[in-house]
């Protein structure tokens, strides 16, 4: 049974930044994430749990329902979801992954996740990803773990939009942060 302890939402770490028609860095609100790994061969055949569509390929986001699941690797998801849904979601997913051999971990504390969106978007990002952002390398439905400049994060393309969601540690967070804002700064 899935035994787990919401944390209490603590206030943003990060501040505002640089917005114009070109460019646009801010602070995401708190949101509840997990960490879900499925041993082995069982993730196949799951699809989906808890509202969360599992069935993407690695380095891909599926967005379901205000609900992002980004597969990072061959059993290993990040899930993103709005905090409203905590109490629904918890039993949704320790229900529909019943039966498996999994590992579940409630980590909203401990990331924080900045948008940057606008033409300029890919612009400012490669400042610090050294990823090809173009459609053809990095369409909607991307996520993949990266460095931005000194700092791991995990980069999600949701949509056709040009705007980026960057999930960090939040020890982190000031710290790229500042660093989209150096960089959007040349486009605002």
């Amino acid at each position: 049974m899935l035994e787990t302890a919401l944390s209490a939402r603590r206030t943003s770490v990060l501040g505002l930044g640089p917005t114009s028609a070109g460019i646009r860095v801010e602070a995401l609100p708190p949101a509840l994430r997990f960490v879900l790994r499925i041993y082995g061969g069982e993730s196949a055949a799951l699809g989906s749990a808890g509202g969360f569509d599992l069935s993407a390929g690695i380095n891909s986001v599926r967005a379901t329902g205000g609900h992002l699941a980004c597969r990072l690797g061959p059993d290993e998801w990040l899930l993103i979801a709005p905090d409203a849904d905590a109490g629904r979601l918890l039993l949704a997913l320790e229900t529909d992954l019943a039966g498996r051999t999994y590992a579940l971990v409630e980590v909203s504390h401990r990331n924080v996740a900045l948008e940057v969106a606008g033409p300029h978007a890919r612009e400012v990002l490669n400042a610090g990803i050294p990823l090809d952002l173009a459609d053809g390398a990095f369409p909607a439905g991307s996520a993949t773990r990266t460095l931005l400049g000194k700092a791991e994060v995990v980069l999600v393309r949701p949509s056709e939009a040009l705007a980026y969601r960057v999930e960090c540690w939040r020890s982190f967070g000031p710290y790229v942060q500042g660093f989209l804002n150096d960089a959007a700064r040349e486009f605002a």
